[in-house]
């Protein structure tokens, strides 16, 4: 094994492998990734890429064929709204130093077909990787998650491009990682570890004899650890269901809030009934309507909240977010040209909020929140009742 730059050469059953470790918007990085391609003529070019990441890369039109209204009934606006945030963080720096974020990789993906080199998507599924590192999460740090998510966006602290190089060297980066999983250890399985063994695994058995491995700096000094290693890729790509407590959790407010219902009518004789029905009404509906409201729902959508968040509080299968979601959707009727504009819009909170397109969305997160806060708060008043 050796070193050169940002280059580990490798060696392994017969084959010689190259890695290039880059940072994703670095134009140092895009130079020497071409540079490397280059020089080596390899047989296999090997990328930190799925074909979703891909796309995202290579296809400018891939906004126009969202369609909002399959966006929610498939229950994908968090995951779609984490991507646009994530995005939005990525491009901010990389527009600070005039690189596109991923640069680097597309670069690499242009230079195997240059030189004719067999192009292979080395990364795990991104919703893979997602779902699995979402569901290694306790509920406290997927609330911390969600802040640092937002904070992300929100911020707009300046990078300088000596920092970005500075995120190249190994040492630095095996530092931050170590901190980041010393905070939230829980990522470091699937974020980090699996990924790094996923990677080795499909350049190692890529084909070819000289093989180039285009990776975020992180990744090399795990990826070496895993050299040689056969990875079970079947589990590795295993989406984790839902957790027994999140299953029991779901139906705890209904059972609770329809026990006590019950049990206050019938030890009353019905007495004190409207009083209860009031108390679980009451901050369901005005909760899910104001957060609507906040989130600039028109009024139609903030009355269709209102009056289902009561309803749906009480079925964990639909939500009063995707009532409301639906509704804004068809009377915004978002356009082609809407979605052509999220790569623009999503860089400010007011290009988001103005977007037709990212308004349903925010609406529709709004009225979920609202509602799940009436619930707690209207499921307590009512036990409250219960004499």
């Amino acid at each position: 094994m050796s070193e050169v730059g940002h280059v580990t050469h490798l060696q392994h059953d017969g084959k010689e492998l190259f890695i290039v470790g880059t940072a994703h918007i670095s134009q140092k990085s895009v130079e020497e990734v071409r540079r490397v391609i280059a020089e080596i003529k390899p047989d296999t070019v090997c990328v930190e890429l799925d074909a979703m990441r891909l796309e995202a890369l290579t296809d400018e039109d891939r906004w126009k064929k969202l369609d909002i209204f399959a966006v929610i009934k498939q229950k994908k606006v968090l995951f779609l709204l984490a991507s646009i945030v994530l995005s939005a963080y990525q491009r901010r720096m990389g527009e600070a130093l005039g690189v596109q974020p991923g640069a680097e990789l597309l670069a690499a993906v242009n230079s195997a077909e240059s030189v004719g080199a067999e192009l292979v998507l080395a990364d795990r599924d991104i919703q893979a990787t997602l779902k699995r590192t979402w569901g290694n999460l306790g509920f406290f740090n997927k609330i911390k998650m969600r802040s640092t998510m937002s904070a992300a966006f929100f911020g707009a602290n300046e990078i300088s491009e000596e920092d970005i190089e500075e995120l190249k060297d190994k040492d630095n980066i095996n530092e931050m990682v170590h901190e980041f999983a010393k905070v939230m250890p829980q990522v470091q399985g699937p974020l980090i570890d699996e990924r790094d063994q996923y990677l080795m695994h499909s350049i190692q058995n890529a084909p070819g004899d000289r093989i180039v491995g285009v990776v975020g700096a992180a990744h090399v000094p795990g990826m070496k650890t895993y050299l040689g290693k056969d990875a079970d890729i079947e589990a590795l790509n295993e989406l984790p269901g839902p957790s027994k407590v999140t299953q029991v959790l779901k139906w705890v407010i209904p059972v609770i809030v329809l026990s006590a219902f019950g049990y206050g009518y019938y030890k009353h004789q019905g007495e004190g009934l409207m009083e209860m029905l009031f108390a679980w009404v009451l901050p369901n509906s005005v909760m899910a309507a104001l957060f609507s409201l906040l989130a600039g729902a028109k009024p139609l959508t903030i009355l269709t909240a209102f009056i289902a968040s009561p309803i749906t509080s009480l079925n964990p299968t639909i939500g009063a977010g995707m009532a409301a979601g639906l509704v804004e959707a068809w009377l915004r009727k978002p356009t082609v040209a809407d979605c052509e504009r999220i790569n623009d819009d999503m860089l400010s909170w007011r290009g988001l909020y103005r977007n037709q397109f990212t308004r349903v969305l925010l609406v529709a997160v709004a009225a979920t929140v609202g509602s799940a806060l009436g619930a707690w708060v209207g499921g307590a008043w009512v036990v409250s009742l219960i004499k």
